[in-house]
């Protein structure tokens, strides 16, 4: 494979990623919007927010792609970082974490005070350091537990699936996409985890996903 197939599959993947992740928070741009809006393009009608999501989102994965490639290990610096970049349109809330309750509507699941996201986090991070799991599992519960947090006011979920997808790609896996047509079935790996503490189903949807990936790969170098 060219180093320019290579770039080109990047940028597909990176136009892919962008809508979906965008799409499941209720962003209205279609993937060829999102395409070019990446471009540089203003789509007529659509809000200034969907458009700053994208390029927010965008910029984030490849601070991602930066990290991966100079080895920065994870932390907490790291996820406001990242946040910051996907949050481009609330300059106010950016990488800054939540002063308020929440609540996840029809969730089995209500996010921890205010006071405690920090203590939490904290703990969150360590637990990742000291961690003997294989990696998908790892990142799986990272997110799950992560988004348990939801530490932000805004973006936890696109920060989450960027943190995920940094995971992966320090061990030498490719990064994943989770479909906005699969949005009912992710949801479903949370409401299994926040209700019986399994968390089988996102394990095996994040495998998935990475089996989706390798095999895409063998079929453009066979």
């Amino acid at each position: 494979m060219t180093q320019g197939e290579v770039k080109r599959l990047q940028k597909e993947f990176l136009i892919e990623f962008t809508y979906n992740s965008n799409a499941i928070e209720g962003n209205t741009l279609t993937l060829k919007e999102t395409a070019l809006v990446l471009e540089g393009l203003t789509i007529d009608q659509k809000p200034l927010k969907d458009h700053l999501e994208a390029v927010g989102h965008r910029d984030a994965f490849l601070y991602v792609l930066s990290l991966v490639e100079e080895r920065v290990s994870l932390s907490e610096k790291v996820i406001k970082d990242i946040h910051s970049l996907v949050l481009m349109d609330r300059p106010e809330d950016r990488g800054v974490y939540r002063r308020i309750p929440v609540r996840i509507m029809g969730a089995y699941h209500e996010p921890p005070q205010p006071y405690l996201v920090p203590i939490q986090m904290e703990q969150l991070m360590k637990e990742q350091k000291k961690t003997k799991r294989h990696v998908i599992e790892n990142a799986a519960l990272f997110h799950l537990d992560f988004e348990g947090i939801h530490p932000f006011i805004d973006g936890n979920g696109r920060t989450g699936r960027l943190m995920l997808n940094l995971m992966l790609m320090q061990e030498d896996y490719p990064p994943i996409n989770v479909k906005f047509t699969d949005r009912q079935r992710y949801y479903a790996c949370f409401d299994s985890y926040y209700k019986n503490n399994d968390p089988t189903p996102m394990v095996t949807m994040i495998a998935e996903y990475l089996e989706e990936r390798l095999r895409q790969y063998l079929t453009i170098l066979v």
